[in-house]
């Protein structure tokens, strides 16, 4: 059971990393908590993750610091849904 809000949120990301990346749906929707992102997606460079992080920002009104930003939360999808969760509905 997802906390409230926290399935907007996991929906937010999947449709920030379809569009930014330029991915298909298929594809967006098969992510799971433990899938990989940036060094296993060839999609998600360094720029396109400025472009993550900008959208994301954009749809859930949300403010990301750059001292925020390390590899960790971007390890997993999980890890990204995590961090945007915890901005987004704090």
């Amino acid at each position: 059971m997802l906390p409230d809000g926290k399935l907007e949120v996991e929906n937010a990301v999947r449709a920030v990393l379809r569009d930014v990346l330029g991915l298909s749906e298929a594809r967006a929707a098969a992510f799971r908590e433990g899938t990989p992102l940036f060094g296993a997606l060839p999609e998600l460079d360094s720029l396109a993750v400025a472009g993550v992080l900008t959208e994301l920002e954009d749809r859930l009104g949300i403010l990301i610091e750059d001292d925020e930003v390390d590899g960790e939360m971007l390890e997993t999808f999980g890890a990204l849904t995590e961090f945007a969760a915890a901005k987004a509905l704090k």
